[in-house]
């Protein structure tokens, strides 16, 4: 298959990346802006699929430029291409759900996680009024290397020790796109572990002892999904279904 990516060189697209080409795929790289329309039509000519990994994550980041208009302008230029592949975040869903959050439930990010949260619902938004797509809403992705657990101390460590962070390994992100592009499938899908691992669990997969119990007010559901739909419609499986098994793997 013919693949056009965004956002290759990040730490998710990075490793996609190398996975899409390890099944046999051509892809093909965004060598340029998603501002420049130029380079986007370029990347978009004549594929079967478009994986979108590019975002605006970090604070100094222009959230609105790449996550909303430039989704858009991608998501018009790839018009007539077959299969769009979205990828997006859980922390869409709201607080005060009172259980796992699911597809169809409406997005409605928390003001108190920041721009990119918002911008990427935005983006979503962008996506569907513009064409059929896949969307996948991922957990905290991690491992291989991935400096985001323990950038996850950064918050986590102030968290009551029971608080749940919901988890997606990278080789699962890879094995959520890849399912989405051998279906031809279209919609919403939550992408992440089986089992989300606790503030405590968190300090200490860094090699840190847990913290003194902080007693907190917080909603115990807030970033945790429903991955129900995911499996029975494509088959993901979880090749790590909790961090806990990726530690002992050795896939940190």
């Amino acid at each position: 298959m013919k693949i056009a990516m965004t956002g290759s060189t990040g730490r998710v697209g990075s490793r996609l990346l190398l996975r899409l080409r390890e099944q046999g795929h051509d892809v093909r790289v965004l060598a340029g802006r998603l501002e420049d329309a130029r380079a986007v039509e370029e990347l978009v000519d004549g594929v079967d699929a478009v994986v979108h990994a590019a975002a605006a994550l970090r604070t100094s980041a222009d959230f609105e430029g790449v996550n909303v208009h430039g989704t858009r302008a991608l998501a018009e230029a790839a018009a007539k291409v077959p299969l769009f592949v979205h990828m997006s975040t859980n922390l869409v869903y709201p607080k005060g759900l009172g259980r796992p959050a699911v597809e169809t439930d409406p997005t409605d990010p928390d003001s108190a996680d920041g721009d990119y949260p918002r911008t990427k619902a935005l983006g979503e938004q962008a996506v569907l009024a513009t064409r059929p797509a896949a969307v996948l809403r991922l957990g905290f992705v991690y491992g291989e290397g991935d400096p985001h657990l323990e950038e996850s101390l950064r918050w986590a460590s102030a968290w009551p020790g029971h608080r749940r962070l919901h988890l997606v390994h990278h080789e699962d992100v890879a094995q959520g796109v890849l399912k989405v592009l051998e279906a031809g499938a279209d919609g919403i899908f939550n992408i992440a572990d089986d089992s989300p691992a606790t503030a405590v669990e968190l300090l200490l997969l860094n090699g840190l002892p847990p913290g003194e119990a902080v007693q907190r007010e917080f909603d115990p559901w807030h970033g945790i999904v429903s991955t129900e739909r995911v499996q029975r419609e494509l088959g993901f499986r979880p090749r790590y279904p909790s961090a806990l098994s990726a530690a002992v793997s050795g896939a940190l």
